[in-house]
């Protein structure tokens, strides 16, 4: 069987999962929620097989391969936090995303290769990859945080927010998560300097440019959090402002010179 026919099959676990996690009843009870993690643990399982089997074993950075690769690592990455904190709703909002970006990729993007890079970039890739990841779930931890906040200021707990865990905890989680993104952002602005070439080149200044903006906002926020006890509003406001600057310099330009004037190397 072609390899991207197990596209539909991860998504459709994918989104089984979410839904399962989704059913205020169903987070009362353990059998579903197991169900629901168990259904996306092998969803993520086959997303890596297909990322793989389609892009040839190889880091395919074109945009929509990047855009999936993320995508699975975000859904992994969900699994192991609630394997430390229980946060059901994260998978909610993270696993179909992930099955959008993965069906996206295998059957509406152009057909790319993996372009041939050394052993210092991919590790280069690795620490912003994961980086990028982990700030992507202190993103979403921050959107349900104002969500949670919202609701408790009209005191109307409703979707979403039933099945939220204490709302200390949501941001205790998110500022873990936003430390570990930092300290991977810092790696991986470290092991450019050190391994790419030419980094102020003319097609990498912006994405230098933006990574360095997010890391100073990712910095004072958590400086802030410790020396002022920064929480709330700000804390979320800076952390989407930071994840922003982050995505534009991961996909900004690709998005451009790929999707919109469809030039891809």
């Amino acid at each position: 069987m072609p390899i991207h026919l197990l596209a539909p099959l991860a998504a459709a676990l994918y989104l089984f999962a979410a839904v399962l996690l989704a059913c205020p009843p169903m987070q009362q009870r353990r059998l579903p929620r197991l169900t629901g993690f168990s259904l996306a643990t092998a969803a993520v399982l086959i997303h890596a097989v297909i990322l793989i089997g389609v892009h040839r074993g190889g880091v395919d950075l074109h945009f929509f391969a990047a855009l999936s690769l993320v995508g699975g690592c975000i859904a992994a990455l969900c699994l192991l936090v609630n394997l430390a904190r229980p946060v059901a709703t994260l998978g909610v909002i993270v696993f179909p995303l992930a099955a959008i970006l993965l069906l996206v990729d295998v059957f509406l993007a152009p057909a790319t290769q993996p372009l041939p890079i050394d052993w210092q970039i991919k590790l280069h890739v690795v620490f912003a990859l994961l980086g990028f990841s982990v700030l992507s779930v202190a993103a979403v931890l921050a959107i349900l945080l104002a969500l949670q906040e919202r609701a408790l200021r009209r005191r109307r707990f409703d979707g979403l927010v039933r099945v939220l865990p204490p709302l200390t905890l949501t941001e205790t989680l998110m500022f873990q998560l936003i430390g570990a993104g930092f300290v991977l952002l810092t790696l991986t602005l470290l092991s450019g300097i050190l391994f790419v070439d030419n980094l102020f080149a003319q097609h990498l200044i912006h994405k230098t440019v933006l990574s360095i903006a997010a890391w100073i906002v990712f910095g004072a926020l958590l400086f802030g959090r410790w020396r002022y006890g920064w929480r709330g509003r700000r804390a979320v406001q800076l952390t989407l402002a930071g994840m922003l600057l982050l995505l534009l310099a991961y996909f900004g330009s690709r998005f451009v010179l790929e999707v919109l004037l469809k030039r891809v190397p």
